[in-house]
């Protein structure tokens, strides 16, 4: 088959898979699921990036620092300017990524702990299970940050499970947390990487353990000081969140991180190339301690958080550069999207405030991560279509990465019905640039959990008694009043003018949806 006829074929893929999800007893469905069987499904690519900021990219309007290769699958794909994570932190972005259901359904969903048990339940329907049933060889590679183990939380020296392997992924090769917690290894599958077992690993979150050196009592070992918290055991002269001893020769090196996440998404998609293959890229940057390798060390002008969007520019570029070695690249959707909105100061002194200069990383918009304004939610997306779809076009539809798992099944020929995912919608016609609409609705939630409504061109809020600012040290509007705030976005994107007592019917209206959606309850869904 020459490559021409092959464009043509995923094309109409595409085009048939929309028209079925409006009548999905049509036609169109079989025809559909004979060009699946004729023909193998895009493989699919998610680069998920932690903490990067709406404004931190130059394709989105970025002026003081260059982020060529991300640029380059906005040039060739769809740039979303009206996108939103589920959250405003990372954990419940990441649950309702995968899972198709809003987080805060689930109690217990907020940012994990790092020996947090495993949030996801194992008979729950997930992004990974559905593209499995479609003939798609799956994995995860980098942060996970949403549990690992039974109720008693993770066995280090022994087999983790369960984890994303019990949860649909052929293949995991994870930072169990985050790269400020506990501990600092990696976890292959089941198991943690380069293990020791005569080192055990000890870990605590309630008091310390051993005699390893912490940032409170040490501060003459740090190489990286924190501005709040963050001042625990110390790996690699960075004080984390939590205390660790053991397992010396399974600890990972800052530096390296990235390289070690690119080369075993390349591995995967070397192994999976026969396949099609579905490929969850969960990055570390550009999160705290943000620790450029020496490529990129002092290449920006923003210090170490500038260096290492410059590092996550570069992680794209291996992954395009490795799609492209392997002849996948005109066969693979890439997704590439953040997990919630930026933090400028996140627990260690790294001058990101200070040397910001005129880059905004929220691009102007109110908040940021942990709020409730659209700074902690509204994200940059970029989808590049393997037949050239959308090419170097914008879209200003209303969309959520809650949206994704029905979505790419749908894409997938996937039609089956799950009753335990309330939330995802099917927007794969938004997603190929065809509806310029999108969602009528969507929901917000920023940390400790009040929620936002968004419908059309109207932002509601809803009241919460809770600090104005992030109270352990970002300078970010929390969003939280006493009272309902009501925003017009279109007229007034950056949440400025609180409208509720100007119109208290609208108020009224979205209180009550919300609500609605609120008590929605799993065994009535039709």
């Amino acid at each position: 088959m020459t490559f021409n006829i092959h464009y043509a074929l995923v094309f109409l893929f595409f085009t048939i898979i929309v028209a079925g999800c409006k009548d999905k007893t049509s036609e169109n469905n079989s025809d559909a699921e004979v060009i699946i069987k004729k023909n193998r499904n895009p493989n699919i690519v998610i680069i998920y990036t932690d903490d990067l900021g709406y404004g931190d990219l130059s394709a989105y309007g970025a002026t003081e620092i260059a982020t060529p290769a991300i640029d380059g699958l906005a040039d060739e794909g769809i740039l979303f300017t009206n996108a939103y994570a589920t959250a405003a932190t990372c954990t419940p972005s990441r649950y309702s990524l995968l899972t198709g259901d809003y987080a805060w359904r689930k109690k217990g969903t907020g940012v994990a702990k790092g020996d947090e048990s495993l949030l996801i339940d194992t008979e729950k329907t997930t992004l990974p299970v559905v593209l499995k049933t479609a003939g798609y060889k799956t994995g995860v590679v980098g942060k996970w940050h949403l549990g690992l183990g039974d109720e008693n939380g993770p066995d280090w020296n022994g087999k983790i499970s369960p984890g994303p392997l019990e949860i649909g992924f052929d293949y995991a090769y994870i930072i169990p947390a985050t790269g400020d917690r506990v501990p600092c290894v990696f976890v292959q599958n089941h198991h943690v990487v380069n293990l020791n077992p005569d080192d055990p690993i000890s870990v605590s979150y309630k008091q310390k353990i051993g005699d390893w050196p912490t940032g409170k009592e040490n501060p003459e070992l740090l190489t990286m000081k924190p501005s709040h918290g963050h001042d625990q055991t110390i790996i690699n002269g960075i004080s984390r969140i939590g205390y660790m001893k053991g397992g010396k020769e399974a600890l990972w090196d800052d530096e390296t991180i990235p390289m070690e996440l690119v080369d075993k998404s390349k591995k995967f998609i070397e192994s999976s190339k026969d396949h099609p293959f579905f490929l969850f890229l969960s990055t570390h940057d550009i999160h705290v301690p943000r620790v450029a390798n020496s490529m990129f060390q002092g290449k920006s002008s923003m210090g170490p958080r500038g260096d290492v969007i410059l590092q996550l520019d570069w992680t794209v570029n291996e992954i395009v550069k490795s799609l492209k070695e392997q002849n996948l690249l005109d066969n693979t959707i890439i997704i590439f999207s953040s997990d919630n909105g930026p933090v400028v100061d996140d627990g260690y002194q790294d001058q990101a405030r200070e040397l910001l200069g005129d880059h905004e990383p929220t691009g102007g918009l109110r908040g940021g991560k942990y709020s409730s304004y659209d700074g902690g939610t509204k994200i940059p997306l970029i989808i590049r279509w393997p037949d050239g779809k959308g090419q170097g076009t914008i879209s200003t539809a209303l969309v959520s990465q809650v949206d994704f798992l029905s979505s790419f099944a749908a894409l997938a020929g996937v039609h089956k019905k799950y009753d335990d995912v309330i939330d995802s919608q099917n927007t794969l016609d938004v997603f190929l640039g065809d509806n310029a609409v999108g969602r009528t609705s969507l929901v917000q939630e920023s940390f400790r959990g009040p929620l936002s409504y968004i419908e059309g061109e109207w932002k509601y809020i809803e009241p919460f008694n809770g600090p104005e600012l992030v109270p352990w040290g970002p300078i970010i509007e929390t969003g939280f009043q006493l009272e309902p705030q009501l925003f017009h976005l279109k007229t007034d994107p950056n949440e400025q003018e609180n409208l509720a007592s100007k119109f208290p019917e609208k108020i009224v209206d979205l209180k009550e949806k919300l609500f609605n959606l609120k008590v929605i309850d799993f065994a009535k869904k039709e």
